[in-house]
């Protein structure tokens, strides 16, 4: 007997993209396409249809990362933040300690992320372990320096003014921010070596930045538009992803959670080691909401004697069980999804667009 988790879902293939590059939906029917060198503003439908003719083209400076704004951009680079207006002038930097790079140059660990309401974004900083005002080397050398916890800053985009800040318990390597889309709770996650992740969901209030919780060896995936109990009054509910990093004695683990902000605790769990054969022949990548229902779990499964295998699963967002294995008809890679139900992937030629049945 088939399993619910190999019930096979079959993809539907819309179109594909012929170019390489990040992509995140933003409002009014618009998407953005961040490439190394490049912010590129794309009407959503002409983009999908396969037309390349971004309505807007913004320089990046090398590792850099860069978040849209109505009217430009806000870009985090090595020892600084920018805004940049739709011509490509700078509006306002803030320079700060240079990242943390090791035997790299040193880079940001995530985009920035601006406020759903407007005025508003959040970025992250290094921060130095003494006292003191710090400013880049030149040259933009990091190595040595003695790094403390990041400070999670609050900015008004239009003037670059510090509207409040508040140090997180992490140095980042990685970090992932998305905001509730009615701008009252920010989540954030930092992955710092050694340690995982760390996740935590803020208030901004007018007296700061309030932590309402925070949790241990998860990433924060995203906001579920509608809570799992359907209610209007329910509290917003929140996903996160524990991947085996295999760092401790019991970090043996790949989870999905659902969580209510005002919890410590998750209210619903899904280990992920039930989708597939073992839990040693398991790695899972990542989990996208497609839309309020639907969750894409990505991953590799590991048969013996044979090659690594790509595995999708697709989940209910309010469950966490699956519903089946998503069949492809060409190759995939990593996942965008568009909100919509929709979602791209990756391959070797650019973009592909997939629906659901």
């Amino acid at each position: 007997m088939t399993s619910t988790a190999e019930t096979p879902i079959d993809a539907t293939l819309v179109g594909t993209v012929g170019t390489t590059g990040s992509v995140t939906p933003l409002t009014g029917g618009r998407l953005a396409l961040t490439d190394d060198d490049r912010l590129e503003i794309h009407d959503a439908k002409t983009f999908l249809s396969g037309a390349l003719a971004p309505l807007r083209t913004l320089p990046l400076p090398p590792r850099s990362t860069a978040a849209a704004l109505e009217d430009g951009a806000i870009v985090c680079e090595a020892a600084g933040i920018r805004r940049i207006t739709a011509d490509g002038r700078t509006l306002w930097e803030l320079p700060h300690t240079p990242w943390h790079g090791c035997h790299d140059e040193p880079r940001p660990p995530g985009p920035p992320a601006p406020h759903p309401g407007g005025g508003l974004v959040s970025v992250l900083v290094p921060t130095l372990a003494v006292g003191g005002t710090a400013t880049a080397r030149p040259g933009g050398g990091a190595s040595g320096l003695p790094y403390g916890n990041d400070t999670l800053l609050l900015l008004d985009t239009d003037s670059g003014r510090i509207r409040a800040r508040r140090p997180i318990s992490g140095i980042s390597s990685v970090a992932t921010q998305r905001w509730r889309p009615d701008g009252a709770l920010l989540a954030l996650s930092s992955w710092t070596a050694w340690y995982s992740w760390t996740s935590w969901w803020i208030e901004p209030r007018r007296d700061g930045l309030h932590i309402r919780g925070t949790t241990a060896m998860r990433e924060i995936i995203d906001f579920l538009p509608r809570p799992p109990d359907g209610g209007p009054d329910a509290p917003p509910h929140l996903l996160t992803l524990r991947r085996a990093e295999r760092i401790a004695a019991d970090d043996d683990r790949n989870e999905l959670a659902a969580h209510d902000v005002a919890a410590d605790e998750p209210t619903t769990l899904y280990d992920l080691a039930r989708l597939t054969a073992g839990r040693d022949s398991d790695e899972f990548d990542g989990a996208f909401l497609l839309d309020d229902r639907h969750l894409l779990v990505t991953g590799r499964t590991y048969p013996p004697g044979r090659p690594a295998v790509i595995r999708h699963w697709l989940c209910d967002a309010a469950t966490l069980r699956p519903l089946g294995r998503v069949r492809y008809p060409a190759p995939v890679g990593w996942v965008t999804p568009l909100g919509d139900g929709t979602w791209l992937t990756r391959h070797t030629g650019g973009l592909r667009h997939w629906s659901l049945p």
